[in-house]
């Protein structure tokens, strides 16, 4: 087993490229040859056909050896009595483009640079053999991995946003998990996978988390929800977790109450004006307004002398603290 892990370890996947424990279980019935070839090239085409992005198939072969005085003779892929009265088991595997392991052992005193090559170049020529069967029936790795194995999938946030996925006592990073059925690992660099049974459950996820900790965008278009309504506009979450204020003087063309135009819940569709130093968002509904759906305003208007504020007469705490920006 440990010859053939090492043999297939080389051609797999490293790191973030492929974040999955793989284990591969070969079991041989019967055997008059070298099992654990035989489980190198049975291995390599099993992580192909699961979808395992290899760099390519590994085969290996088994070469032994009989020396009678100077006649020698170098056999490939030997039997079970080649093997058991032979002078040598010398086991490569490998690539096309080259060895991943090898393994010998010898009943003699030992075997000279000319043998060693012949057996090395001999055995080059078996592998090579067998990877042109190998190949006909599976030429690379299968596009997509195994329906039965589970999804990963990595994304990187910001480290300074790693507490808001996780939620206070974990209880976003929990409502994620329970939500969508997926299980989520984050790690102090930002890397966050995802693991799920199923690709539409890790997207439902990834949507969940880049909603959590996506930034707005100046003159970017978002269908908000109206979230809390005052007489200087409204607070509209344009994503989850994240409100900006939209002035009454930014619902229409025309002078407008709040309260008159929407109520709390109702969709909305706005624009980014501005994010200012302290994070708090400016929006607009002026350019997305349906001709005569608000109604005009009676009487004075709202008692501001500030647009993105509510006045500052009253309420004051309000506008230091209240619901605008991420919350």
């Amino acid at each position: 087993g440990a010859l053939a892990e090492r043999a297939v370890t080389k051609v797999l996947p490293q790191g973030a490229d492929f974040p999955y424990t793989v284990r591969v279980v070969s079991e041989v019935l019967e055997s008059n040859g070298s099992s654990s070839m035989a489980t190198v090239c049975g291995s390599s085409l099993a992580m192909m056909d699961a979808g395992i992005p290899t760099t390519g198939a590994v085969s290996g072969i088994a070469m032994g050896l009989i020396k009678e005085g100077d006649d020698v003779a170098v056999l490939s892929d030997i039997l079970g009595d080649e093997d058991h009265l032979g002078d040598m088991d010398f086991k490569v595997a490998g690539t096309r483009n080259g060895v991943t392991a090898i393994q010998m052992d010898i009943k003699i005193g030992g075997v000279s640079r000319e043998i060693l090559l012949s057996a090395l170049r001999q055995a080059r020529d078996g592998r090579l053999h067998i990877l042109e069967r190998m190949n006909a029936a599976i030429p690379e790795h299968r596009p997509e991995l195994s329906p039965f194995a589970p999804r990963i999938y990595v994304m990187m946030v910001k480290t300074d946003r790693i507490r808001e996925i996780i939620g206070p006592g974990g209880k976003v990073i929990r409502g994620i998990q329970e939500q969508t059925g997926v299980k989520i690992d984050i790690e102090d660099d930002g890397t966050v996978k995802i693991a799920a049974v199923d690709a539409d459950s890790a997207r439902a996820a990834i949507s969940i988390i880049e909603g959590i900790v996506q930034e707005p965008e100046v003159g970017k278009v978002y269908q908000g929800r109206v979230r809390k309504i005052m007489d200087f506009g409204a607070f509209v979450e344009i994503f989850p977790g994240t409100d900006g204020l939209l002035h009454v003087s930014q619902i229409s063309k025309n002078r407008v109450n709040a309260a008159e135009c929407f109520k709390e819940g109702d969709e909305v569709t706005v624009r980014v004006l501005e994010v200012d130093r302290d994070g708090k968002i400016r929006l607009s509904h002026k350019e997305f307004e349906v001709e005569g759906r608000f109604p005009a305003a009676t009487g004075p208007p709202p008692s501001s002398d500030r647009e993105g504020g509510p006045p500052r007469d009253r309420d004051r705490d309000r506008g230091r603290g209240g619901p605008r920006g991420r919350r």
